[in-house]
């Protein structure tokens, strides 16, 4: 923990701070300076006592937000962060970190706790304790475990571009497919059509487009071709000679 510790005029330098008694303001400078790197302060009600000052005083710096409280006995300075900074390299974490787990900073950098709700603090005998407080689920644990989760990877958008089959292309294509699709026609119909198909929408895969043309080629009927007429028979071989007609 850093030996020295700073106030911020914006938070000690205002009508709403100034406004309380001088033992409150006198108690909430010695908080500060016993506040860990994180503004966690244990025994308040010892070092009020130090001070010179009561529990009223703690109570108002609870009430006006310059302190917040925990069940576990010790606060935190709600401005901590406004009055001091520290570089990395003497930053010590607080070991209150349950209690710490249960805050979330604001914009301006103050403290609040999750709930938004601050506990009212009873004398209780020789023991300053907080009323029961129902909080939150802890915000900052969510935060930090949907920024620990890795990006997802953008998908990949590149299509490869259509180039048109040869003649011999589709001929061996279509030999493999053992089908009877006409190389030449098919290669002619789409090189007039734009290589096109549809409602002008782009052939992106020839291929498909034989075994297509092969599918409709499967469903045309057969042509029947019609019996030839007597007339069109020689039937002198099979009547053994000359016809009588």
């Amino acid at each position: 923990m850093a030996n020295k510790r700073m106030f911020s005029l914006s938070v000690v330098d205002t009508d709403r701070f100034l406004d309380m008694p001088v033992s409150t303001q006198a108690l909430y400078f010695h908080l500060g300076m016993h506040g860990d790197d994180d503004g966690f302060v244990s025994g308040p009600r010892k070092i009020a006592r130090a001070a010179g000052c009561n529990d009223d005083d703690l109570r108002l710096l609870i009430q006006k937000k310059y302190i917040i409280p925990f069940k576990s006995g010790v606060v935190v300075i709600t401005d901590w962060k406004i009055n001091n900074t520290l570089k990395n390299d003497r930053y010590k974490p607080t070991v209150y970190q349950d209690e710490l787990n249960e805050l979330t900073a604001t914009p301006g950098g103050s403290y609040e706790c999750g709930s938004k709700l601050i506990p009212e603090w009873n004398q209780n005998g020789t023991k300053l304790e907080p009323q029961h407080n129902i909080t939150e689920h802890n915000l900052t644990e969510h935060r930090e475990s949907v920024a620990a989760k890795p990006p997802r990877a953008p998908a990949n958008r590149k299509t490869s571009r259509f180039v048109p089959p040869t003649v011999e292309e589709v001929r061996a294509y279509c030999q493999e497919r053992r089908n009877a699709v006409d190389a030449q026609r098919f290669v002619d119909y789409y090189t007039a059509n734009g290589w096109t198909q549809g409602r002008g929408k782009p052939i992106r895969d020839w291929r498909a487009a034989v075994r297509t043309w092969e599918a409709r080629e499967a469903q045309r009927p057969t042509p029947v071709h019609p019996a030839p007429a007597a007339a069109d028979y020689d039937l002198s071989g099979f009547l053994g000679g000359e016809a009588d007609c």
